[in-house]
């Protein structure tokens, strides 16, 4: 497994991956929330994810005097335990320095959940990634969408449809706490981020 690898010989000081799908249809979508929240990311810091291989679009960039690997799975969210197991893999990124972005439908908009571990929650690409890591240990932000008004109503339309415009405001100030949260986390760990943003 590449994650015995000794961090010392990982270049990078972060692996940053968004969840959303690709396509033109998908975007601004609840499931989206990861490439919405990685996007912003890279703009504010000026990382063009210019490169399109391991099943994904990456880049990389210099954040906080860090050293950040970006990327956003193009293999659907269903499957991107694909391109997150290639591109750790490929470049031998350790657990440590993994850190995933996606939306979360039990948080409400606005809502925003900072973890080290954990089960994926019914999250489709979370549960991906764990399968191809076989480990659920490596830290991700959850970004809420909220949940069908009908809980009875199909989940699948709910998660690609967008959000209100109510909702999408919400949404929009806890990407900005994202954006900071990841910045946190580069400068100080994540109990620090955890600690400020998990109230």
């Amino acid at each position: 497994m590449f994650f015995k690898k000794k961090t010392d010989d990982c270049i990078y000081d972060m692996l940053l991956i968004g969840l959303g799908n690709p396509g033109t249809q998908y975007e601004n979508t609840r499931h989206n929330a990861g490439f919405m929240v990685v996007d912003a990311f890279c703009e504010k810091h000026s990382i063009n994810l210019n490169k399109n291989k391991y099943k994904a679009l990456f880049g990389e960039g210099q954040v906080c005097g860090k050293r950040v690997l970006v990327a956003k799975p193009q293999t659907f969210m269903n499957n991107s335990g694909e391109a997150v197991s290639a591109i750790a893999g490929f470049y031998k990124i350790p657990l440590s320095r993994l850190l995933v972005v996606s939306d979360d439908i039990s948080l409400a908009p606005g809502k925003m959940r900072i973890r080290v571990k954990g089960s994926a929650g019914g999250q489709k690409g979370l549960n991906s990634i764990i399968e191809h890591l076989s480990t659920n240990e490596f830290a991700r932000i959850k970004m809420g969408v909220g949940d069908r008004p009908d809980r009875e109503s199909d989940i699948t339309n709910w998660v690609l449809g967008r959000m209100s415009e109510e909702d999408r405001d919400l949404f929009e100030n806890a990407k900005e706490n994202a954006i900071k949260a990841i910045e946190i986390i580069l400068k100080d760990g994540v109990d620090s981020a955890m600690n400020r943003y998990n109230r």
